[in-house]
């Protein structure tokens, strides 16, 4: 149960942002998750996005340099402690965590905390195993 996201490869300088988000708002895609890792010329936005092939369509025709990787979509308890819980678990197991972010749709008892991990099937059979939810895309969507 993965969740696609988009990561696009922009020049680190000032307005970049702002064009690209313009772009996708414009075409009626909706930001649901977003995070950037940048370098001193480049960064990488990484996003989950309310309508994956269009915004990769889209961004591609304007030039931009667009992959799909899939990521895990995960609620976790919203308290002290709860993301270690996960993060000990993958560990546990010596599922590496390439990178993480978390997100907010709405508020509530849970967190929810995009992953991407070095073993996708093994980290979905854990999360399983210890009873954390795993999102669809489409639930992402509607959060």
């Amino acid at each position: 149960m993965y969740v696609k996201q988009i990561s696009v490869f922009l020049e680190n300088s000032t307005g970049t942002l702002a064009e690209l988000t313009r772009l996708l708002g414009a075409k009626g895609i909706d930001l649901i998750a977003l995070s950037i890792a940048d370098t001193e010329h480049y960064g990488i936005l990484r996003a989950i996005v309310s309508d994956t092939d269009r915004a990769v369509n889209e961004l591609k025709a304007a030039g931009y340099t667009v992959k799909l990787t899939d990521v895990l979509a995960v609620s976790v308890p919203d308290r002290p402690g709860g993301l270690s819980e996960v993060l000990e678990a993958l560990a546990e197991e010596d599922i590496g965590v390439n990178y993480v972010y978390s997100f907010v749709r709405s508020s509530g008892s849970h967190a929810l905390v995009i992953f991407r991990v070095a073993d996708l099937e093994a980290a979905e059979r854990l999360f399983r195993a210890h009873n954390v939810t795993l999102l669809t895309q489409e639930q992402v969507r509607v959060l």
